[in-house]
């Protein structure tokens, strides 16, 4: 007979995912294991492998949810109503403070790799493209000489936008002199003034 959930199953797989992000980040997706995560997080393996079926299937949770997170704060960002340069800070600004904290969450992304399924990466890709598009659309509308189909550079300048945001975890410290919003503010300038030297 199958379990029941229990009142509290969306908060108990919250911790795991938190646990789990971390476990993943330090020890790295290969040593990692189902048996380690599950006495780190004080549960049986049965009542882990109950939450998630696999491995991969925990992978792909805590990437999921993180980047569901994410597009969720975009999409509460994303104010047309603005000017484009504000807008663009903006939505810079909301990816750098959803990105306070999750570390974790974020290594265990941007090294999934072979961890996950076809259908799992489909997944995720599908939900990239959604939190990337808040920015071309953006980016488009400063500079629409950057989308010429004889030379694309949209998606390249777009996605070097994004190498300064993903990356920030290895240098970055909260409590610094430089804030968050300060570092924003900065990757808005670097990309939108430099882009004017782009050909």
């Amino acid at each position: 007979m199958a379990r029941t959930r229990a009142k509290d199953f969306e908060e108990k797989q919250h911790q795991l995912l938190l646990i789990a992000a971390h476990v993943f980040a330090t020890q790295g997706m290969e040593k990692a294991s189902m048996a380690g995560i599950a006495s780190r997080a004080g549960v049986s393996k049965s009542l882990l492998y109950h939450y998630y079926p696999s491995k991969s299937e925990l992978i792909f949770s805590i990437i999921y949810a993180h980047l569901t997170d994410l597009e969720a704060e975009l999409a509460e960002a994303d104010d047309a109503s603005l000017p484009p340069r504000e807008r663009l800070e903006k939505l810079v600004t909301a990816v750098l403070l959803a990105y306070e904290g999750a570390d974790d969450q974020h290594k265990v992304q941007l090294n999934a790799g072979e961890a996950l399924s076809d259908e799992q990466r489909s997944l995720i890709t599908g939900l990239e493209r959604q939190i990337v598009k808040h920015f071309s659309a953006v980016l488009n509308e400063i500079h629409p000489q950057l989308d010429k189909p004889d030379r694309p550079l949209l998606m390249p300048v777009t996605m070097s936008l994004f190498g300064m945001m993903n990356w920030v975890y290895m240098w970055f410290r909260d409590g610094g002199k430089i804030s968050r919003r300060d570092y924003a503010r900065m990757a808005t300038t670097l990309i939108l003034e430099g882009v004017k030297a782009v050909r």
